[in-house]
This record gives structure tokens, C-alpha cells and sequence, in this order.
């Protein structure tokens, strides 16, 4: 369990298992084999598609993300995400399925202009519709936006729009590195509202470099001024590759970034006063105006192992149980397509445990797991298999056991991911996550 306070470098978002560090080139003739097997249909499947250009790179960015692209280079990377698509809608696990969700993740996809939506869309679609997908969820950058491009998102299905706002401060906007300022967010979040969407997400990074009590305060009202469906609260952090982390490394700088008990503190106040505004708890980082009608469907199959076809450079997936991550360099991943290959890099085939650790820590993200699901799932009952751990947990405060359910405290809900290696195999508990 994680006792430290200063915000160290490393990853501490937990989002799959076994580590990544440990998934290998060698293991991908597997996603080819279940890509060619007739799949079990019963599993959904949905795609989550990487656009990864972006104006500017933040200082605390770990993402493959390339900036000031030219209308070329972005025609060359939608001409291969088509290519990609037709190679993989033709293999037998996906030819025929219905998408449930799609996810289009960066970068920015917002970086795309209108006319580049309209021609992904158009091109996609010769191969695979999203027209009945329960959501088609679309990152946006505040500063991307127009009136055309946001008319666009509908035009094209987006359902969720997620933008990212992360502060209301110009000063601290500017000093993380971030493309926009205030006046944009406010602007692009009227459009969102004038144009329409069945669900909006707005994100706030608690602990970015500069933060002060006053001014997350000031944030947390301005947030909910907005009304939001979903409001989602990260906890800054320091993954090896950011701007911030190189600068610590090579300048022995100390951490920037303000420590976990203060950025507890300020995710734990955010909370406090979104619920009495009314709001409810959806996970660790998560509320929602409703529980019953705002769900966030891709969220929820991730946690739950289902089908996740990746497209675009560095993209991850998961299919038929095998996870697996396309090649991470822009140019090696249009050429590996182009020559009419999948563009896979790495994989990992998860034991049925492995399985069952990855759900388990995964939908413990979400504050309260429903244990029966799980026990029908895996036929081993989670409450025996975790048995050290819940009880080390519970005795320190981070949870409640109450029957078959497993709830975090406030305490745990706050620190959820700190608390999810105790569950990993001993041989992964220490290693490097990424």
C-alpha cells in the first residue's frame, strides 16, 4: 500500500493488469489467432480510436501525441485509420459484430478540422457503423471548438462529448502547458449546450503546478455553474515520460506537483460540494447528476473485459481475452498499415486469475463491487481469493465488506488506485507499471 506523500515519478492510475511492462512482442501471433477464431459473441465489443495530434503538449502528458501537424500528415493518419478498420471489420472475431460503444480518444480529437470529421466518418462507415452504438463518446480541447465542429460531433453520432477544462486559471493553464484559456472553455461549452448532446463531461485536474486552496475552490464553483451530467476529477501525477518528469530527472528539480494528502484533500472537497449540489458518486474520480440515466458505457465494458478494438497508433485493445497495443511511432504504424498488415506491437494473454484481478481492481475504481457477478464469472469466490487484502484494508480504514458487497470509504475512494497492487501477484506488485 502506498504511504508515500510527495508526488513521486511513476504511474499510479491503474487502468489494466498484468503491468503493461509485462505484455511482449512475442505474444502477438495470439491476437492473431483469436482475431481469425470465431469469437463468443456474447462478449459486446466496441472500438476505441487514437487521434493523437494536439496544439501544444502539457508538461504532465504521457500520451503518444504529436503537435502542430499539417492538413496533410492528418489526411495520411485518416486514410490509415480506414485502412485499419477494413483489416480488421474483415477478420472472422469482428466481421458482423455490432459496435456497443466507440471512444475517440488523443491527443485531441477535436484537433481534426470539421471536414476531416466529416471524411473519417465517411470513410469509417464503408466498414463499420456506429448508428446503433449505445454511446460514441469524443474528447474535445476547449480551444479546438468552433460552432461548425461542435454542429459536427452530432452530425457525425457523438452522444458524450468530454471536455477537457482541467483549471479555469489562465496563470496555471499556461505554466501546465495547456493550449487554452478560460475564456475559450466558456465559450466552447456554450456551443455544446446550444448544439445538444444526450451526455457532457467536464474534466478538473486536482494538484496541477500552482494550485492554491483559494483557486481550487474557485474552480469547483465555476464547474458547477456549468452543470455538467458528469464531472470527472483527476489527481495530478507524474508518469515517467511528461515534460515535468524529464525536468525532475535531469535538473534535480524538486516535485512540483503538490503531495497526495493535499490533492486528496482538494478531490475530497470537490466531492463534498458536488454532492450537496446534488450530484452523485459514479467512481473514485467520477459524479454524475444521475446514476440511473448517466452512465458511461465505455467505462463500464473496460472494467468489465469486454471487446475493445483498437485503432491508431499506440492504441490499446482487448479481444476474445487476449490484450494487445498497435506499434507507438506515427511513422512505423501508417507504413506497417499501408503495406496492408495489422499494426500490432505487443501483447499479453491473462491467465482466467489475471482476469479475475483485473476486473476486481478495475471495478474497485468505481467505489462499490457487486461480488456475485464476479463468483458467476470466474466460479472462485473473490471474498476468499482477497481475503488478506480486503481484511488488511478494512481494518485500515479504506473499506467496508457488508455481504456480498464491497464498498470503499471516503478514504479508499480517494486513494483507490494506491490500494489495487495488494490484489496483483506478488511477482507484479513492485515492477514498473508502464
Amino acid at each position: 500500500m502506498s504511504s508515500e506523500t510527495t508526488t513521486e515519478i511513476g504511474s499510479y492510475f491503474i487502468s489494466n493488469y498484468p503491468p503493461f511492462s509485462q505484455w511482449k512482442k512475442e505474444l502477438t501471433p495470439k491476437f492473431h489467432e483469436v482475431l481469425q477464431a470465431e469469437p463468443d459473441r456474447s462478449i459486446p465489443m466496441g472500438m476505441y480510436l487514437h487521434i493523437p495530434f494536439c496544439r501544444k503538449r502539457c508538461k504532465f502528458c504521457y500520451f503518444r501525441v504529436y503537435t502542430q501537424q499539417n492538413a496533410e500528415t492528418i489526411k495520411n493518419y485518416v486514410d490509415t485509420l480506414d485502412k485499419e478498420v477494413q483489416l480488421l471489420c474483415d477478420q472472422t472475431a469482428i466481421k458482423d459484430r455490432v459496435l456497443k460503444f466507440v471512444y475517440f480518444g488523443g491527443g485531441t480529437p477535436s484537433y481534426l478540422s470539421s471536414k476531416q470529421l466529416l471524411m473519417l466518418r465517411e470513410r469509417l462507415s464503408q466498414s463499420v457503423s456506429w448508428d446503433s452504438a449505445e454511446e460514441v463518446t469524443f474528447e474535445c480541447e476547449p480551444g479546438t471548438l468552433s460552432l461548425e465542429k461542435v454542429k459536427t460531433l452530432k452530425e457525425i453520432g457523438v452522444t458524450r462529448v468530454s471536455l477537457g477544462v482541467e483549471n479555469f486559471n489562465d496563470e496555471l493553464l499556461e505554466e501546465n502547458g495547456r493550449a487554452h484559456l478560460s475564456p475559450e472553455i466558456l465559450r466552447a461549452y456554450e456551443w455544446i449546450q446550444q448544439v445538444g448532446f444526450p451526455e457532457v463531461n467536464i474534466d478538473l485536474i486536482a494538484g496541477m503546478v500552482g494550485e492554491t486552496d483559494e483557486n481550487w475552490q474557485n474552480c469547483v464553483e465555476k464547474a458547477l455553474e456549468m452543470e455538467p451530467d458528469n464531472l470527472t476529477v483527476y489527481q495530478m501525477e507524474l508518469p515517467w515520460n511528461t515534460v515535468y518528469s524529464k525536468e525532475i530527472l535531469e535538473e534535480g528539480v524538486k516535485s512540483p506537483v503538490a503531495d497526495w494528502p493535499t490533492k486528496r484533500r482538494w478531490a475530497s472537497e470537490a466531492m463534498d460540494r458536488f454532492l450537496a449540489a446534488g450530484y452523485q458518486i459514479s467512481s473514485g474520480n467520477e459524479l454524475v447528476k444521475n446514476l440511473d440515466t448517466d452512465r458511461f458505457v465505455y467505462r463500464d465494458n473496460l472494467f468489465r473485459g469486454s471487446d475493445i478494438v483498437a485503432v491508431g497508433v499506440s492504441s490499446f485493445g482487448h479481444l476474445q481475452g487476449v490484450h494487445y497495443q498497435n506499434k507507438d511511432q506515427l511513422e512505423d504504424y501508417i507504413q506497417t498499415v499501408q503495406s496492408g498488415e495489422l499494426p500490432v506491437n505487443r501483447a499479453m494473454v491473462p491467465t482466467e486469475h489475471q482476469k479475475l484481478i483485473r476486473e476486481w481492481v478495475l471495478q474497485m475504481k468505481e467505489g462499490s463491487i457487486s461480488v456475485q457477478p464476479l463468483r458467476d464469472k470466474f466460479g472462485v469466490d473473490p471474498l476468499v481469493e482477497f481475503a488478506e487484502p480486503l481484511s488488511n484494508q478494512q481494518r485500515a480504514g479504506y473499506l467496508e465488506v457488508d455481504g456480498d458487497t464491497v464498498r470503499l470509504t471516503r478514504k479508499g475512494l480517494l486513494q483507490a488506485d494506491s490500494l489495487l497492487t495488494e490484489y496483483f501477484e506478488e511477482q507484479y506488485r513492485e515492477v514498473r507499471y508502464t
